[in-house]
């Protein structure tokens, strides 16, 4: 019976998905200001300022490369810009069943506001949470 059990054992533990919650450590891996700085202007963005961190996000205003005025958010571990003029792929539905594939229950408050998705929900340990979802794959990309 024991080796009857170890392959699904092992099936269900590669089929459970990891839920990487935010630390000091995760927060000390954070890009810091100037790679920021660099990452935005080397992706065409010029005038940049404002540049603040907070809820584990960067936050920017800037100019695009047509000189449009854009408010940016940037995730602090891997760089992705979400500029506030961004349309989602994802309606409300599909950010729902994406949160509850990542763990989280009890979703409410799901609105879509300068390009990015926020909502509330109970996280896996079931702690009420504030949750930024990137607007293209329904990841979750900072809690606060």
């Amino acid at each position: 019976m024991t080796h009857k059990l170890a392959p699904l054992t092992l099936a269900l533990a590669l089929a459970t998905p990891v839920l990487v919650l935010p630390t000091a450590a995760a927060a000390q891996q954070a890009m810091t200001e100037p790679q920021v700085q660099s990452q935005l202007t080397a992706q065409g963005y010029t005038k940049v300022h404002d540049l603040k961190f907070r809820d584990g996000m960067w936050y920017a205003e800037a100019r695009s490369a047509n000189g449009s005025r854009v408010d940016l958010r940037i995730d602090a571990g891997t760089g992705q810009v979400y500029p506030d003029e961004q349309v989602s792929r994802l309606s409300k539905q599909d950010v729902r069943a994406a949160l509850e594939t990542q763990g989280y229950t009890h979703v409410h408050d799901v609105d879509f506001e300068d390009g990015m998705w926020t909502a509330k929900a109970r996280n896996p340990a079931g702690n009420h949470v504030k949750l930024k979802i990137d607007p293209t794959s329904g990841k979750v990309i900072g809690t606060y």
